[in-house]
């Protein structure tokens, strides 16, 4: 039975991602935790979830000497004191936070030399199997066609593109040998000129519950090939967390991926 912390318990993702470990066989939550002024410390995280009673407090402050793996969907600084807290008391990882930058993914990558972690910016299945439809479309169609990426969200979301549509667009890159920094256009307004067929297009749409929504457009002359992907749950993706939680659990230390979880 895998022990799970989970960091940032109350909210959105949070209460998912509580229910989901309480669905699993395999894990146990053991450990919820939120930021020191939130409401619900000392309340039970099952109540606060919407489920049974757990017999676990919120609190403001992990204990490392209680949990194996700590889940984390919360925001980049918070995510950066976690990765220091793990590797400090040698707990595994599971990482869903997005926008995170280069500094904190350098974080994550050093701290793979003495800790597991699992890092991602979508746990959907569908989503992984996704970016390797991606690859496989970007490597045949080369530079036949212009690129679009596509993607929705709620409009509590504060981050944009999304980290889910940033990684789409990092698989397309690389499958064309292409620098994602040097060819990626976030919006058009005005006079743009013509498109530049080397550039991978971004457009973000924020509203609503919408919970995420991707497309990835290649459109030629005479036909266009569409890669959608959307989810109507966040249990999509807690459920994918829990899964990856029980798999790094058994892993070495490294940085780790959901294609490394999913064997694809």
């Amino acid at each position: 039975m895998v022990r799970i912390a989970i960091a940032g318990a109350a909210g959105r993702m949070g209460r998912n991602l509580v229910q989901a470990c309480e669905d699993n066989p395999d894990t146990i939550l053991t450990q919820a935790v939120e930021h020191k002024e939130s409401p619900f410390i000392g309340n039970d995280a099952g109540l606060v979830a919407g489920i049974q009673q757990l017999s676990v407090a919120i609190t403001d402050v992990p204990d490392a000497e209680k949990f194996d793996v700590l889940i984390d969907f919360t925001h980049p600084t918070v995510t950066t004191d976690y990765v220091d807290y793990c590797v400090t008391h040698g707990k595994k990882m599971v990482i869903g936070t997005t926008g995170c930058d280069e500094a904190l993914e350098q974080k994550m990558q050093k701290a793979g030399e003495s800790i597991a972690i699992m890092y991602a910016h979508n746990m959907s299945i569908g989503v992984n199997l996704c970016l390797n439809l991606l690859h496989t479309a970007a490597k045949t169609l080369g530079d036949s066609v212009d690129i679009e990426i596509i993607e929705a969200h709620h409009r509590h979301k504060v981050d944009a593109p999304s980290g889910t549509a940033v990684k789409m667009g990092r698989v397309i890159a690389d499958a064309l040998g292409r620098n994602l920094s040097d060819c990626a256009v976030y919006g058009r307004e005005g006079q743009t000129g013509a498109r530049d067929r080397k550039t991978i297009g971004f457009e973000t749409i924020r509203g609503g519950d919408i919970v995420g929504e991707h497309t990835v457009l290649f459109a030629a002359d005479g036909e266009r090939i569409e890669i959608t992907h959307k989810a109507s749950s966040r249990m999509t993706f807690a459920n994918g967390a829990i899964h990856a939680s029980v798999w790094v659990n058994q892993k070495n230390p490294g940085l780790y991926g959901m294609s490394d979880v999913l064997s694809l």
